[in-house]
């Protein structure tokens, strides 16, 4: 690229009345000798000619009839970003087929009849090599086009002009890898040229009785005999958007989909889990409903104390003996089945959860009901569980609910000291995920209704 030069100039193009469909843009730019701050006039080879995708548009005929500007948004619309509603109606931020993230996907009801809305065109880098090639041939100089929207910029006020489409212009300067005046090799900078060009133009072109187009001088080591790759460009991919949507819809996402992204997880990374973390899981998990308006949750966090390894020696012999002495399992099925244990050896963190019936369970006559509320206070025990567990996974941290504790409740209460009245409903195994989780099969909810039979 060859050196820019210390100066820019901008004019307008004047003369450029009303557009109607198949107009002919360049005929119409080219129509009136332009003139220059230094008293230059028409056009010279490094030119850019700026133009307001509007007139582009209305030439393409991208002028339809709209019953609604809503319905023309929503028809413009691949994705909804963010809606936002204030006194003057709702504004929603979409993400159009061109890939655009922009206020009302650039529709537009102003300076068009009533009744009738202007689109964007259709494809805006195609537009501009079409118009480029038209006014290089009437000029006979080497040009740039840059045809652009007005956009509103995350964490600014107010709108400017960007580029939404470009030919013969590079639209993106990428600076990785240069030196800079103190001697460091810069690693991150890309320059938007293309953007910056358009809203320097915007500043001579004006939003209100301005001109439509305006060209750009001194930036001719920008400008290429090649068409380039277009505005398209400058969009940003999805997947490395850091903002892909709204406040308030990304934490509506993150509610509808916090439970879907839970995942068992049994293969654990050697990072530690911070204990805040752990604190705001069960923060979470003692928000479960419960009976009778009790708090009868209680937790306990074991990293690497050794009544963990107590207590899980412990367990784990009486699930050998149970095996041994009560199922008759041969020796080599029971190291198996005792090896699906090891995760609470290897965990980061295990967490055991527990019922307190002491914190409010009543007690009736008869078994039935004493055992209805007990069974109750369980549910309540497992609400907190999915919760906690459910708080993690939002927090890229897995886990995997062992029951083994619910199988030899006398051996916790027994290694752990603790009352009676604690009902085990067992460990949480937690850590970073050694590796991504897997899609879970898809699930349908008319799987798993009851049919009524009547």
């Amino acid at each position: 690229m060859g050196e820019v030069k210390p100066e820019l100039q901008i004019t307008t193009v004047l003369g450029i009345g009303p557009i109607a469909p198949e107009a002919d843009l360049a005929a119409l730019i080219t129509a009136t000798e332009i003139s220059w701050p230094d008293g230059a006039t028409g056009f010279a080879d490094g030119d850019v000619v700026v133009v307001t995708s509007k007139i582009v548009a209305k030439s393409e005929g991208r002028i339809v009839v709209a019953q609604s500007r809503d319905a023309a948004i929503e028809s413009e619309t691949v994705r909804v970003v963010a809606t936002k509603v204030t006194p003057r109606g709702t504004t929603k931020i979409v993400q159009t087929q061109h890939g655009l993230v922009m206020a009302a996907a650039g529709v537009d009801a102003s300076n068009v009849e009533p009744g009738k809305v202007v689109l964007l065109p259709l494809d805006p880098d195609a537009s501009a090599r079409d118009l480029l090639t038209s006014l290089r041939k009437i000029t006979e100089k080497r040009l740039g086009i840059i045809i652009t929207d007005t956009m509103g910029r995350p964490w600014r006020l107010g709108v400017t002009d960007v580029a939404i489409g470009a030919a013969g212009i590079t639209v993106l300067d990428d600076h990785t890898g240069r030196i800079d005046g103190f001697g460091r090799t810069l690693e991150m900078t890309v320059i938007a040229i293309a953007d910056e060009i358009a809203a320097a133009a915007d500043l001579v072109k004006g939003k209100i009785g301005g001109s439509p187009v305006a060209v750009v001088r001194g930036l001719g080591a920008y400008v290429s005999t090649e068409f380039g790759p277009g505005a398209g460009a400058v969009v940003r991919p999805l997947d490395e958007d850091l903002f892909p949507l709204g406040t308030k819809e990304a934490i509506q996402h993150g509610r509808t989909t916090a439970a879907e992204h839970r995942r068992t997880v049994r293969d654990f990374s050697d990072l530690p889990i911070p204990d805040d973390l752990i604190a705001r899981a069960i923060t979470a998990a003692i928000t479960a409903p419960a009976p009778h308006h009790t708090t009868p949750w209680r937790f306990l966090a074991l990293r690497g104390e050794p009544i963990r390894q107590t207590l899980l020696t412990a367990m784990r012999e009486r699930w050998i003996s149970d095996l041994q002495n009560t199922d008759g399992v041969a020796e080599d099925s029971i190291n198996k089945r005792i090896a699906r244990g090891d995760i609470l050896r290897t965990a980061p963190v295990v967490v055991l959860a527990f019922i307190d019936l002491g914190a409010g369970a009543h007690q009736y006559a008869d078994a039935v009901r004493t055992n209805a509320e007990r069974d109750m206070f369980m549910v309540a025990g497992g609400a907190a569980v999915q919760n906690l567990m459910i708080t993690l996974a939002a927090e890229d941290v897995g886990s995997a609910w062992i029951s083994s504790a619910m199988f030899c409740a006398d051996v916790v209460h027994s290694v752990l000291n603790l009352p009676a009245s604690y009902q085990p409903l067992g460990a949480i195994a937690i850590g970073y995920p050694a590796e991504a989780t897997k899609p879970r099969a898809e699930r349908t909810p008319d799987a798993f209704m009851i049919p009524l039979i009547t």
